[in-house]
Parts: structure tokens; C-alpha cells; sequence
């Protein structure tokens, strides 16, 4: 099969004419003015000769750009519970329920990185590493995960550390769901209503027993039933991008240390027994 000639440069003009396209952006902003195009693609310096660092940097920074709007998503849900707006909310956390899906999708084409690939740039990245990330913390904060060793990392920088302290010392979404099942009359334990938010949440008999109220009757409870699939469609995707984190890194590096300091794949290893709505997930084998 032959491929089509390009158009004459007439016919183009004449295309451009009958679409009414503008080719002068003179005094307009243009497409590459309006998302700083300049800025953002200028960005990337890589600090060895490896030609694959270039996929390493743009990875970490485009995942970081998709962080940036996973935690504008959380941080409109969350206030959004505690308001009971429940339909934006709803929309909210579906979005970022597919933004980590993108996120998933980003450490396939890091796994296109051969363990000699990374080994010819590795010793320019110093200790810098992805557990550092202040964003990532705050999401793992956001979603109940809290753990106060992880602000020791942005203590260098005041800026971050008042960030993700914020989102420590917050309650976090799961936390805003059960203060709502507790407005519409569930049984949800004072201990879990009013405590010190910092703590890692604990999973409570009488909190799954409010959740199976819901499930039980979703007739009666159709917002907080599909209150319950979201946090459930959230904490699915994230375990699947934590999953390709951990099978990406075990595939480039083996067993090896992480550059900032953490076992790598045993560490990461961990991170995937933890559990961020367990009453949620519980009164399924219950029902």
C-alpha cells in the first residue's frame, strides 16, 4: 500500500482558510503559552551520558504532574464529604481512581529499562529517591496511611514540611466517610469519630458493623453504598500501583538497596500488606 501524497501547499492554505485555523499567535497565547510549555520542557537534565535517563527523569516528573492532580481531586473530595455534596464527590474520586491508572501505566514504560540501563545512571542519582516524594506522601496521608517518620525526609525544605504535616495532622478521607456514617445514624464508635488524627487508623468490629448496615440495605443507603464502592475502586487501584512499582524495581535492580536508603523491594514489599479501608474490604466474606 502506497502512502497518500501530502497536500499541495494551496490545498493546505486553502484547508486552513475553510477551517478558520490561526497560524499567527503574534499577539494571542498560544497553546504552548497557555501549559508554559517552555518551562515544563526544559525541565530535563540528566546528569549522566546514559542515553535512558531521559526516560527515568520524564517518568518521575510526569508521574508527579499526575500526583499534582490526584491530590487537587482528594483535597475537593474530602471537603466535599464533610459537606455531604456526595455527587461531586463521587466524580471526584472516580477521576482519581483513573489517574492511578495512568500512574500504573507510567511504571510499564519504565519496565521498558534494563538492569545495565539503570546501572550506567544509578551512581549520578545520589540518595535521592521516590519515598521522598512530598506529593506521594501526602497522598499515602490523605488516604490513612499516616506514619510521622515520613516527614523526617522533608525536613531540609519548611515549604514541604508544612505540606505533608498538613495532610498528616488532617483526617483523612476514610476518616470524613465515617464521621458521615455517624451523621446519618449508623452506629460508628466515638473512638473513631474524635481521635488524634494523626495516628494510623485502627480497624474497628462496630465501624465494619456500620458498613454492613449500608451494604445490607443499599436501597436505604444508596449514597453511602456508593460511597463504600469508590474508597473500594481507590484502594483496588492503588494496590495495583504499588504492585507495578514493586515488580518494575524488583525487574531493573533485583534486591538491591534503593538510593534513598530503603531495602527497595523489600520495603516496597511491605507497603503492599497495608490495608487503607480494611472494614470495607472485611464485610464482604460477612455478607
Amino acid at each position: 500500500m502506497t502512502t497518500p501524497p501530502a497536500p499541495a501547499p494551496a490545498a493546505t492554505e486553502r484547508i486552513v482558510q475553510e477551517e478558520g485555523a490561526q497560524l499567527d499567535f503574534s499577539r494571542d497565547m498560544s497553546y504552548g503559552d497557555y501549559l508554559h510549555l517552555d518551562q515544563i520542557l526544559s525541565a530535563q537534565h540528566p546528569l549522566s551520558p546514559a542515553h535512558d535517563e531521559m526516560l527515568f527523569i520524564v517518568q518521575h516528573q510526569t508521574s508527579e504532574l499526575w500526583m499534582k492532580l490526584m491530590l487537587h481531586e482528594l483535597t475537593a473530595a474530602v471537603q466535599a464529604v464533610a459537606e455531604e455534596r456526595m455527587a461531586p464527590a463521587f466524580k471526584m474520586l472516580a477521576r482519581v481512581s483513573r489517574i492511578m491508572e495512568q500512574l500504573v501505566g507510567a511504571w510499564t514504560v519504565l519496565s521498558t529499562m534494563t538492569p545495565p540501563e539503570y546501572t550506567a545512571m544509578r551512581p549520578y542519582l545520589a540518595k535521592s529517591s521516590g519515598f521522598q516524594s512530598a506529593q506521594y506522601r501526602c497522598i499515602e496521608f490523605m488516604l490513612g496511611n499516616k506514619n510521622p517518620a515520613m516527614l523526617k525526609p522533608h525536613q531540609h525544605r519548611p515549604d514541604l514540611l508544612a505540606m505533608v504535616e498538613k495532610a498528616w495532622r488532617a483526617p483523612s478521607l476514610y476518616d470524613e466517610a465515617l464521621r458521615l456514617l455517624a451523621r446519618r445514624s449508623l452506629p460508628v464508635p466515638a473512638s473513631h469519630l474524635d481521635r488524634d488524627w494523626t495516628l494510623p487508623y485502627e480497624q474497628s468490629d462496630d465501624v465494619e458493623a456500620a458498613w454492613l448496615e449500608v451494604y445490607r440495605h443499599p436501597d436505604q443507603h444508596w449514597d453511602l453504598y456508593q460511597l463504600g464502592e469508590k474508597l473500594t475502586d481507590i484502594e483496588d487501584a492503588f494496590r495495583l500501583w504499588r504492585f507495578r512499582h514493586v515488580t518494575t524495581v524488583e525487574r531493573v535492580i533485583g534486591f538491591k538497596r534503593g538510593t534513598g536508603g530503603t531495602g527497595g523491594v523489600s520495603y516496597l514489599r511491605k507497603m503492599l500488606d497495608v490495608v487503607l479501608f480494611p472494614e470495607i474490604w472485611r464485610l464482604r466474606t460477612d455478607l
